[in-house]
């Protein structure tokens, strides 16, 4: 029997990495899979970090920071499900899915979905938005913290990718290459 196949899907906030993997998961219905996600594994909001903005120096509780996740149990997690034998695909999705080393040792498969800033943007506003957050809020956060954590952490990751998929304009195209590609590894 063939090992398990590990997915790695990661993107900027809002990129789409989240809709990829609700579609992968439909493709691959006919095997045993375990889909994580690392929003999962925030830690409590109390024992996130604070950080500075760097231009205006406003402290936040940053949730883009490696420092926010439980990326040990997270790590452990996907090592179990992994060698447990119990599920033929993983696929774990998150914005540090390919900083983290890790995480990426452990990965078959590296995809990140990319985006246009502008259009991951207005989809978070949206997507905040529904959570009662204002508009300033979001911004404010947006402008002084997230797009730099997206610098320093998210956007350098995608270079250890295997491939990038379209988060403005996904096609059937790159899903039926990645479903490919899971068959393969089953069929040798």
């Amino acid at each position: 029997m063939n090992r398990t196949y590990v997915i790695g899907i990661a993107g900027g906030t809002c990129s789409g990495k989240t809709t990829f993997t609700g579609t992968l998961e439909a493709a691959l219905g006919s095997y045993r899979l375990k889909v994580a996600h690392m929003d999962h594994y925030f830690k409590p909001v109390d024992q996130r970090p604070m950080s500075k903005a760097p231009v205006t120096g406003k402290i936040y509780n940053d949730h883009n920071h490696p420092l926010t996740m439980d990326l040990p149990r997270l790590e452990a997690d996907l090592e179990g499900w992994r060698t447990s034998g119990e599920f033929d695909v993983v696929v774990l999705e998150g914005l540090l899915t390919l900083w983290d080393e890790k995480i990426l040792e452990q990965l078959d498969l590296k995809l990140f979905v990319d985006c246009r800033d502008d259009e991951r943007t207005v989809r978070r506003i949206k997507r905040h938005s529904s959570w009662g957050q204002s508009f300033e809020e979001i911004t404010n956060v947006y402008l002084d913290l997230v797009r730099y954590r997206h610098d320093e952490y998210v956007a350098p990751s995608k270079w250890r990718a295997d491939f990038f998929l379209n988060g403005s304009n996904p096609s059937d195209a790159a899903l039926e290459a990645v479903v490919s590609l899971v068959e393969k590894h089953f069929s040798k």
